[in-house]
């Protein structure tokens, strides 16, 4: 008997997004226990998780919350935090072409582990590539969600050393960069990527290169995106 085209998206987004539940169950934990560190009910951060939904910025979110009021530099470092997502949001454009109800969501959700997902890779076969994009977001939310619900409510009572624990993701985005490596026939667009990054790298530093790179990543998407896309496709 076959699987009803939700059920089988579904199935397909929990296999797509098994690397990030990992990552996020160790650094969504953080947050929250974090969190409790600073003298907030566990309310405070799930509703962040589920509203802010953005990891780096609710960290740096909590330590200015508890400072002086300042909703305009909150406004602008939120701005400037997330600034890649503007470029997330152009690429993404044709993807989420004819998405219906679920776009405002789709939007809404778009981080960097979704976009890292959907953006690089194919819709597995038998997937409806609507309800695929939905579970994969709704699911990335989930684990960002409840691993801050668990940090926040039971993290001081936990018996291990969590130093070091924000190694965990970059080594969530090596392993997804490694997965779509192996998918493309050519690596054009991740060697592009590659370059491209290192060479703001050196030429802004590590304070600026990350909005600079985005824009010019973008670029190379927008100018040559019929073309790449027939030469990363992936493997049959």
């Amino acid at each position: 008997m076959t699987d009803h085209p939700v059920a089988t998206s579904a199935k397909a987004a929990f296999r797509s997004t098994l690397p990030i539940l990992v990552g996020f169950g160790f650094c969504g934990f953080s947050y929250g226990l974090y969190m409790h560190s600073l003298g907030f009910e566990p309310v405070f951060p799930i509703l962040m998780a589920l509203t802010i939904f953005a990891g780096s910025l609710e960290f740096i979110m909590a330590s200015m919350i508890t400072g002086a009021f300042a909703p305009l530099t909150a406004f602008v470092v939120g701005l400037v935090v997330n600034a890649r997502h503007l470029f997330y949001g152009i690429a993404m454009l044709d993807r989420y072409r004819d998405t219906g109800a679920l776009k405002p969501y789709l939007i809404y959700g778009l981080i960097d582990e979704t976009f890292s997902i959907l953006g690089m890779g194919r819709v597995p076969a038998g997937a409806d590539r609507r309800w695929y994009y939905f579970f994969v977001t709704l699911f990335n939310e989930a684990y960002w969600v409840l691993s801050t619900a668990v940090g926040a409510m039971f993290g001081e009572d936990m018996p291990f050393d969590t130093r070091g624990i924000e190694f965990v993701m970059p080594a969530l985005f090596l392993a997804i960069f490694v997965s779509s490596w192996q998918q493309e026939r050519q690596h054009v667009g991740s060697l592009g990527g590659l370059g491209i990054t290192l060479g703001c790298l050196l030429a802004f530093g590590t304070s600026h290169f990350l909005l600079a790179a985005m824009v010019f990543i973008v670029l190379l998407l927008l100018l040559f995106r019929k073309k790449l896309s027939t030469m990363t496709g992936e493997k049959a």
